[in-house]
């Protein structure tokens, strides 16, 4: 009985379901236990403190600032970023800026200034003004990091009281012997314009604005009007352009409706009232200005009437290094209008508005914010132009005073290397003893040719084929002149039988013998800075 009880017990079917329990039971005993997500301990630096908090791991520095307390301000600065995920033993650092607003009043100083006044004998002395102090307001922003100032800065200036400047009056009258000159002398001086008529001796003011810039100073062909250019009143604006009427003791002004000349307007030969002039556009980047290359006209009346006429040129680009600009310069005849560019010297037809190029440059590379243009002028019988030639390479420091013939496109280099800015000026048409009409030219020689665009040049003269060349002016071994316009005498003095040449030295106004280069001093201020004689 018993043996059957143990062949049912182990049975095979019995003891595979036995040893199936069994692991079963062996596996479940084997399963991992449930792990809980662990802990991170980081420190936190702010407000002079330091604090650790305990942190789930994967935790951002938000979270941590937000578990100590730590509140933040806009400006404050917190090292690692708030994105930042922590781990063990992470530092935040939490820096606390602060900025603060000071407005300060600082006293604007006067200046001392000098007015020289050829009116006044050598040595007189008057206060013409009182000098006062301004005031100025200043906004300084200040950081602080931690309460410790990092950094001061002004961010507003603001002028609550222009400073009055002390002006003193100074005479510099010396005793020049005065003599007589033919036609008037106009002369810019400290930025109001005067005449010299007579005799050197008679002067008077005809502007007295004190805003003539230079740009433009020009007799009309009887010298009864001056035309000038101003600075600008408004920001937009370069400068306008205007003419004073120099009839009787009060000069009239007229305004001439016309902005932004910068490199020509002159009166037409034969007309009082009608002017050409050519515009810029002004540019916040050197050199000021793009120019416009373009050529119009205009007439106006005594009583301030203007009236534009249709333009001869319209905008253009100028040819190479246009933005520059072009200049003119009016035939005899006021016909035609020689024209000078960087690249190319010819002439416009006044009725047709074409332009006929009669010599091809080499444009001087300056590797500057300027460009190079040459001084261009006709021959008194309008047959010939005469101007500095450039035909060498771009870098090229050879510069040929040149005479062009306008009926053709030939050119003869009558003077070598006189330098780039030589300007040369013809003189009126005088009777030779054979009873032929001549002219010579006036011209300024560079002192050392291949520096032309920083040397001093020297004022010489010579026939109109180039013949006859002598220097003139100042004496060798003297400092040389600036580059200028020089203005030849309408007519001989009176006591003596050639003509004379009025010129800017040391900002001085002298008149120079052209036959014998005798030189007188004018005027002793010092103030000189634009010549013209009709």
């Amino acid at each position: 009985m018993l043996d059957d009880v143990w062949v049912k017990l182990y049975h095979p079917h019995l003891v595979n379901f036995l040893l199936l329990l069994g692991s079963i039971s062996f596996l479940v005993g084997c399963t991992a236990p449930e792990i809980t997500q662990g802990q991170i301990e980081v420190s936190i630096s702010a407000d002079g403190e330091e604090v650790d908090v305990q942190l789930p791991a994967g935790s951002t520095v938000e979270a941590a600032l937000s578990a100590a307390g730590v509140l933040l301000d806009t400006l404050d600065r917190i090292d690692p970023p708030l994105y930042t995920v922590l781990s063990e033993g992470s530092k935040v650092k939490v820096v606390r800026i602060r900025e603060e607003f000071i407005v300060e009043q600082v006293v604007v100083p006067y200046e001392f200034q000098l007015v020289r006044n050829e009116s006044l004998p050598e040595g007189d002395e008057y206060w013409l003004q009182v000098g006062e102090n301004g005031l100025q307001e200043i906004t300084v922003r200040r950081m602080f990091e931690n309460g410790e100032e990092v950094s001061s800065s002004v961010i507003k200036s603001v002028i609550v009281k222009e400073a009055l400047p002390q002006i003193k009056m100074v005479g510099v009258q010396k005793p020049f012997a005065p003599f007589s000159i033919p036609g008037r002398i106009a002369y810019l001086s400290d930025g109001k314009a005067w005449i010299m008529e007579g005799t050197t001796g008679n002067r008077r003011q005809v502007v007295t604005t004190g805003d003539l810039d230079g740009r433009v100073f020009s007799l009309s062909p009887d010298g009864e009007w001056l035309l000038f250019t101003r600075h600008a009143e408004d920001e937009e604006n370069i400068n306008t352009l205007w003419a004073a009427s120099l009839a009787g003791d009060e000069s009239a002004l007229v305004d001439l409706q016309v902005a932004n000349v910068v490199h020509f307007a002159d009166w037409k030969p034969g007309s009082v009232f009608t002017v050409a002039y050519s515009t810029v556009e002004p540019r916040p980047a050197a050199p000021g200005w793009q120019a416009n290359n373009d050529l119009g006209l205009l007439t106006f009346s005594a009583t301030g009437f203007v009236r534009r006429l249709p333009l001869v040129l319209g905008s253009s680009s100028g040819g190479v290094y246009g933005w520059w600009g072009t200049t003119f310069a009016w035939a005899p005849d006021g016909l035609s209008l020689a024209y000078a560019r960087p690249d190319e010297v010819g002439v416009v037809d006044l009725l047709s508005g074409s332009q006929t190029p009669l010599l091809e440059l080499a444009p001087l590379q300056t590797f500057g914010d300027w460009a190079w243009v040459p001084g261009i002028t006709w021959g008194p019988e309008g047959s010939f132009l005469y101007t500095v030639a450039h035909l060498a390479l771009s870098e090229s420091q050879q510069f040929d005073l040149a005479v062009i013939r306008t009926s053709g496109d030939d050119s003869i280099a009558i003077s070598p290397q006189v330098g780039m800015f030589a300007y040369p000026v013809p003189s009126p048409l005088q009777e030779l003893p054979s009873g032929e009409s001549a002219h010579q030219i006036a011209y300024l020689q560079a002192i050392y040719p291949s520096q032309s665009d920083s040397s001093r040049y020297r004022l010489e003269v010579m026939d109109r084929d180039g013949s006859n060349r002598r220097a003139l002016f100042p004496a060798e071994g003297a400092s040389g002149l600036d580059p200028q316009r020089v203005a030849w005498s309408p007519q001989a003095l009176d006591d003596r039988t050639g003509y004379s040449l009025a010129v800017i030295y040391q900002n001085n106004l002298w008149l120079v013998d052209a036959t014998t280069g005798e030189a007188w001093q004018i005027t002793g201020d010092g103030l000189i800075s634009r010549i013209d004689w009709r």
